[in-house]
């Protein structure tokens, strides 16, 4: 259960921070709206599932998801450039986290 709070809380977090580049600057209404719903709504499902993930694997995940999932939605919906110095760093969080989730948290 705790993945899958996990994972609405990822996705959440996808579409506060797409509504926050909507927003112009919490300019727009809607959009500064559905950023603060969603950054509210990411947070309490987060808090849910840190009831049975320890929080250095679930906010590994997050982080590593969240960034990878951004700089899909940069590239493909917003058009914007990513180097590949970029795309390295993305790959070296990844490690990261798998080798965390592997060897990070006592079982």
């Amino acid at each position: 259960m705790g993945y899958v709070y996990l994972a609405c809380a990822i996705g959440l977090e996808l579409i506060g921070t797409t509504s926050l580049k909507y927003s112009a600057g919490f300019t727009k209404l809607l959009p500064s709206a559905a950023t603060l719903i969603s950054y509210g709504l990411c947070f309490y499902c987060f808090s849910k599932s840190l009831l049975y993930i320890h929080l250095s694997i679930a906010y590994a995940i997050w982080s590593a998801i969240g960034i990878v999932a951004a700089s899909l939605i940069s590239v493909f919906i917003f058009h914007e450039a990513l180097s590949t110095a970029g795309c390295f760093g993305i790959a070296l969080i990844i490690a990261g986290v798998v080798i965390l989730n592997l060897f990070g948290a006592a079982h």
